[in-house]
């Protein structure tokens, strides 16, 4: 398992959970239904809702599944779900965030906290990781897009705070409020993204050895598998 690169890392976790697309659908759907039920259920007045629907496009979610997961938020007997954050530590130390959503928040911090022991790691308290990462936008496109200078000269005018080039894909960041924006800015300009969302970006990595590169992919892959589970972000850096 190799990691060479941030975008690397993100397209390597993609991958696994195109793997079994039902889950992925299934995750996606719920951050539909959410974002239409907290805010308003037309994508155009709702930028959470909005983004949802972009990522969902993204990976391939069919019209009819979005659709059904918008109007499943307006249905009187919907689910309540609550978004929890979970924070802790894996084998090597690294830190690990966890973002659910989820209608039962005893049964999920239990199922979280047996993954974490079961692979050598530890549940947090909350704040116990989260100062080591930063809450940003992320866009990325693919180097098809254009040359490094044109990337750069888009980021400036859309207001990113950073852009990194990597082999193939160029990665946006941005303040989390200006996400929304910035993904319409650049999509005016370069079309449909590979992916566009909030994330917790590590403010340092931590070098783990090949030893250690097992365990942690099984941490995350379980906690990735638990349904109630929506994204999981660590400051791990896999080398050969």
């Amino acid at each position: 398992m190799a990691g060479h690169s941030k975008w690397a890392n993100i397209q390597h976790r993609k991958g696994r959970q195109d793997a079994v697309r039902s889950k992925l659908f299934s995750k996606i759907s719920k951050e539909i239904t959410v974002a239409a039920k907290l805010g308003d259920p037309d994508v155009d007045k709702n930028p959470r809702l909005r983004l949802a629907v972009k990522e969902a496009r993204a990976n391939s979610v069919p019209k009819d599944v979005i659709e059904r997961a918008i109007k499943k938020s307006q249905a009187a007997e919907n689910t309540n779900y609550e978004e929890i954050r979970y924070e802790g530590y894996g084998p090597g130390g690294i830190a690990i965030m966890v973002e659910a959503l989820t209608d039962n928040r005893n049964r999920t911090a239990s199922n979280i906290r047996s993954i974490f022991v079961k692979y050598g790691g530890n549940l947090g308290e909350t704040g116990s990781v989260a100062f080591m990462f930063d809450r940003l936008g992320f866009i990325a496109y693919p180097r098809s897009s254009g040359t490094e200078e044109k990337m750069m000269e888009l980021a400036i005018d859309c207001g990113a705070i950073d852009m990194e080039s990597e082999d193939d894909a160029y990665l946006f960041y941005c303040e989390s409020a200006e996400l929304s924006s910035m993904a319409e800015q650049l999509e005016d300009q370069l079309g449909d993204s590979l992916t566009t969302k909030l994330i917790w970006k590590p403010q340092n990595s931590v070098d783990v050895n090949d030893e250690q590169i097992q365990t942690i992919t099984k941490l995350m892959d379980a906690l990735e598998s638990d349904d109630d589970v929506q994204s999981v972000h660590s400051n791990s850096t896999f080398h050969d």
